[in-house]
């Protein structure tokens, strides 16, 4: 792909697609028709600054041609190219970026098939295996990462090109599910409620999944009759620096896994004096074993548009992104939908509940990275780059999305929020611990008889939990964290789950990750996974972490074929490889990739 345009041309449907989002060209500088050229056009070129400023359509213009047609060409590219006054090269650069897109000719319906740590333990080798029997040439199966359906182990979801592009879940996936939803998404069985991943649903003292399979989660009506924009109306009450305080005073912390205090980091975006400031949404909870952003956007949809409502406004922002992962196409219908709905109704817009406050929401869709869950990279996606990491400082509090201050937070962080305000600060704050306050939400998968997002006050042990999902016997190791997190024994079962609790264990909670399993399992074969994982989700920006992840994955590989004094130079070898990760990475993927291996090896005796 070169910086220069080149010869080839768009098929009316591409060309369809692009103009279906960005509207028809105006002249030929930007792909018009050469038989409208006027005299104007043969003077001066059109587009310069203004076609730039609209780089930050990049990504959906990639979405727009992959969701029409199932593949990206090169005359597609360099049409959008064209329109958007972007270089051909750095579109292709993007666009090979993420996983979900392609470049070469592929069929119009693909079967994502998650192989990732639960799936793996639930028989998606085996699964992959069947359907490369089972299905014919006019689908193209991809083994994918982690889909964010851990409590339905294995999991596929099948996605069919067209106008509209067509999705089906299947999970768990049997041979014939999965190949009925690649080849008629349409008679493919119906996806559950997002109440079957609450095993809680209903009961009594909830906070955050109060309303999860209670309140339909279409009607804005039935969300208000449940306490919905209580917590609006109250900080319009208390003015933007109260809500900050109350915020602050709440002791909320980040839940994705750095915990750092959600007021702060309000107050410095909102002291800041260059304008405008903006907030972002993360929901691209790409960490394997991670879901409860899926549950609460699909469950509870209006409860987000709420909180990014009110974050925004206590930091002085007009403008929000919700960036949602591309693989939780139920989750983007419906917070597009209560995105429209709230705006329909004036609880988005110019003039929200008549306070003279102004506030939108965009919703942008990621395309399969899991390295733009990094707040900077996630900054890149949304302004068209490829979604690599940004040095710091400067931070985001000062130069985040374009340039400008920018808060970014994830669902579960945002969603706390509104029982901050409704119960008040010291009420929330008594809930947990003196230094994690506030309810937790927690992804329990694998060896556990009823899997699914659980809600506990901070300070429950880890066995208390896993008593409440039901964990089977034989327990052989329990993963805390995701594939960035790391592995406790069955005899470490009073652990408190705390940020400071996990720490002085030796673990760490992250983003609320529990897999447990069981000795049937084979931990190589686990071990092998997480390394292949952060193989192929390094961005390639820094050495430490490109080489580092490749190097981690062949150690691993010669492991299991050797024994005794080969092994143990081996087993140096990768605690060298992960200290230089830990050590000199950009960011975290890099800092954390040794994370899982080493703790199986000093607390399992992995390869022992």
């Amino acid at each position: 792909m070169d910086l220069h345009f080149g010869d080839s041309m768009p098929t009316d449907e591409e060309r369809a697609a692009v103009d279906a989002l960005l509207g028809p060209p105006e002249s030929s500088w930007e792909g018009a028709a050469r038989e409208g050229t006027t005299a104007a056009d043969l003077r001066w070129a059109r587009g310069g600054r203004q076609a730039r400023d609209r780089r930050d359509l990049l990504l959906p213009g990639l979405h727009a041609l992959n969701d029409r047609v199932g593949w990206i060409s090169e005359g597609a590219l360099d049409y959008l190219c064209r329109r958007l006054t972007v270089p051909p090269a750095e579109a292709y650069g993007v666009a090979t970026f993420y996983a979900m897109f392609s470049v070469k000719p592929r069929p119009a319906t693909v079967l994502h098939v998650c192989t990732d740590l639960t799936c793996t333990a639930a028989g998606a080798r085996e699964l992959c295996a069947g359907l490369e029997s089972g299905l014919g040439p006019g689908v193209h199966v991809d083994r994918s990462p982690c889909l964010g359906l851990c409590e339905r182990a294995p999991a596929t979801l099948a996605i069919r090109a067209g106008d509209p592009a067509r999705t089906a879940v299947s999970a768990p996936a049997t041979v014939r599910e999965a190949v009925l939803a690649a080849t008629a998404p349409d008679s493919a069985p119906e996806e559950p409620a997002a109440v079957s991943a609450v095993p809680q649903a209903g009961s009594e003292g909830l906070v955050l999944l109060s309303r999860v399979g209670v309140v339909d989660p279409a009607s804005l009506d039935d969300y208000r009759a449940h306490g919905g924009y209580s917590a609006l109306r109250r900080a319009f009450a208390l003015g933007p620096a109260g809500v900050i305080r109350e915020v602050t005073d709440s002791g909320l912390v980040g839940r994705g896994g750095a915990a750092f205090p959600t007021g702060r980091k309000w107050q410095a975006t909102a002291s800041q004096p260059d304008h405008p400031h903006y907030l972002v949404c993360n929901a691209d909870e790409s960490e394997p074993g991670t879901f409860k952003d899926r549950v609460l956007m699909e469950g509870d949809p209006y409860a987000l548009v709420e909180a990014m409502t009110i974050a925004a406004y206590a930091i002085g922002g007009h403008q929000g992104y919700l960036y949602v992962r591309g693989e939780y196409p139920r989750a983007i219908h419906r917070m597009q939908y209560a995105v429209d709905q709230a705006r329909a109704r004036g609880l988005l817009g110019d003039d929200i509940l008549g306070q003279g406050y102004a506030f939108d929401i965009e919703i942008r869709r990621g395309a399969g990275a899991y390295i733009c869950g990094e707040e900077t990279a996630l900054f890149n996606s949304i302004e068209g780059y490829r979604g690599e990491p940004r040095s710091k400082p400067p931070f985001p509090v000062e130069k985040g999305l374009f340039g400008k201050p920018t808060v970014e937070n994830n669902v579960e962080t945002l969603v706390n929020v509104l029982p901050i305000l409704t119960m008040g600060a010291p009420a929330y704050a008594a809930i947990g611990t003196a230094k994690s306050t506030g309810p937790k939400l927690f992804c329990v998968s694998g060896s556990v008889a009823r899997p699914g997002v659980y809600e506990v006050p901070f300070g429950a042990t880890l066995g208390e939990l896993l008593a409440r999902a039901g964990v089977r016997d034989r327990l052989r190791a329990v993963l805390l964290g995701g594939a960035a997190g790391g592995f406790v024994r069955p005899d470490e079962m009073d652990i408190p789950l705390t940020f400071e609790g996990t720490r002085a264990a030796g673990a760490t909670l992250g983003s609320g990750v529990v897999m447990a399993f069981d000795d049937t399992v084979p931990l190589p074969r686990l071990l092998l996974r997480i390394a292949e994982f952060f193989r192929d989700e390094s961005c390639g920006q820094c050495v430490p972490c490109r080489v580092g992840t490749v190097r981690q994955e062949e150690v691993l590989h010669r492991i299991a074929q050797r024994t005794g004094a080969a092994a143990a130079d081996d087993i140096a070898l990768l605690r060298e490889v992960g200290r230089a990760m830990r050590d000199a990475s950009i960011c975290g993927l890099g800092q954390t990739a040794w994370n899982a291996v080493e703790s199986a090896i000093d607390r399992l005796g992995a390869y022992e």
